[in-house]
């Protein structure tokens, strides 16, 4: 017998009928004398529409009441979920964030956590229960709701797996697997058979949008191999898992694009000591989450800065500049949103001399201007136009070979 975890995202039961093919892929695996644990999402678009609804009453909620709201929708989910398994004639118990005492900090909206008493967890599997589990939400110290954030029932899915010691951990959505590539642009796209915890990191983090960040450092904290597949067909999907090779990394494993970033240029400001640090303080202590920074030298002692951010920040980010520019005595700011950042991954490329070169250089080539540029060990990300976002991704793809990578 195994204990599984298993994660199905909201495009999976977005309505009754594909509610009804999840109980079914879950029960397959409790009929193979599995326990069987299952985080659900909320059905498909519910949570967008949720934030329309209160959009509509008010532009500065309150973020407990926000949770109060937003939590809702995985409940509805669970509770459908379970009815269903039900209905086949099997035993199920669907728990909240709540019920299942998934402990987490005070920060509305963007709660980490902090611990899960697998008690309840526990003694519903002894009696043989699949127990069905709303991801994407806790509670905290004063017993209110919080949430973990846009796509945190992946990391729940993964905080829950390493707490209860699961065997195995799949997380099941529309795509099946993780590939070079969005295939929606670019055909030739490959799917890997396996990837690093790594390489998955810095492409979740540069727009990939198959697995949470946060979720792939717990599984990389606890050692934990991920499943990645889809919920729709059978086929094999992709193992994200430690680098178990000491040689033979590949320089280049996948390209990304990110189109959720603005530019914000601060201009004219005081060529001095801490000015920077100030103003970039300010902005991380009210959480906004600055990507890339370039400084440009002007005349008379004044600098422009400019930096990246994800758009959802930008009337935060906004404010507290207002807020800060009598002290940092800048001139004004401008913002540019037809912009796009473009990346490549591959825990080869820093041992690999000229992978830097070959990127800006095929860029180049198709004419494609790049605005800033960021690297790290294992990935290299430039800023250019929106416009130019999916031509790049092919002009990559294809520069690096990408559709042999399992060759």
């Amino acid at each position: 017998m195994s204990l599984i975890v298993q994660k199905y995202g909201g495009s999976s039961v977005a309505n009754a009928e594909l509610i009804k093919n999840v109980a079914k892929r879950v029960i397959e695996g409790y009929e193979e004398g599995n326990q069987m644990i299952v985080v659900v999402s909320a059905m498909g678009d519910t949570t967008d529409h949720l934030i329309e609804l209160m959009e509509d009453i008010t532009d500065d909620p309150d973020p407990r009441e926000v949770d109060m709201l937003l939590t809702t929708g995985e409940q509805v989910s669970i509770a459908l979920l379970t009815m269903a398994i039900h209905a086949l004639g099997y035993p199920a118990i669907s728990l909240t964030g709540s019920q299942m005492k998934i402990k987490t900090n005070e920060k509305h909206n963007q709660a980490m956590i902090t611990d899960i008493d697998t008690t309840r967890l526990k003694k519903e599997l002894a009696e043989n229960k699949i127990v069905i589990v709303a991801g994407f939400q806790g509670v905290n110290e004063n017993q209110d709701f919080t949430t973990l954030g846009r796509g945190g029932s992946d990391t729940t899915t993964v905080a829950v797996a390493a707490a209860i010691n699961a065997d195995r951990c799949e997380i099941y959505s529309d795509v099946d697997g993780v590939y070079t590539a969005d295939p929606r642009v670019v055909r030739s796209a490959s799917k890997l058979d396996h990837i690093s915890y790594e390489e998955m990191l810095e492409l979740a983090n540069l727009g990939a949008n198959v697995l949470h960040p946060r979720a792939v450092e717990l599984a990389n904290t606890y050692d934990l191999k991920l499943y990645i597949a889809s919920s729709f067909n059978k086929t094999t999907g992709t193992i994200v898992r430690g680098d178990e090779k000491m040689e033979g990394k590949k320089n280049v494993v996948g390209v990304a694009s990110d189109l959720g970033e603005i530019k914000i240029t601060v201009e004219r400001v005081p060529d001095e000591p801490g000015i920077a640090g100030k103003m970039f303080r300010s902005l991380a202590d009210n959480a906004v989450n600055v990507d890339m920074i370039i400084q440009n030298l002007q005349r008379d002692e004044l600098n422009d800065i400019t930096f990246t951010i994800n758009q959802d920040q930008e009337r935060l980010a906004l404010k507290v500049l207002e807020n800060i520019k009598s002290e940092i005595r800048f001139n004004n700011y401008s913002i540019d949103r037809d912009v796009a950042k473009i990346s490549i991954v591959g825990a080869g490329m820093q041992s690999t001399p000229g992978i830097a070169a070959r990127m800006f250089t095929s860029l180049g080539e198709n004419n494609i201007n790049i605005g800033m540029i960021t690297t790290s060990e294992i990935k290299i990300s430039c800023l250019i136009k929106k416009d130019d976002a999916n031509k790049a991704l092919n002009v990559l793809h294809q520069e690096f070979k990408l559709d042999k990578i399992n060759e």
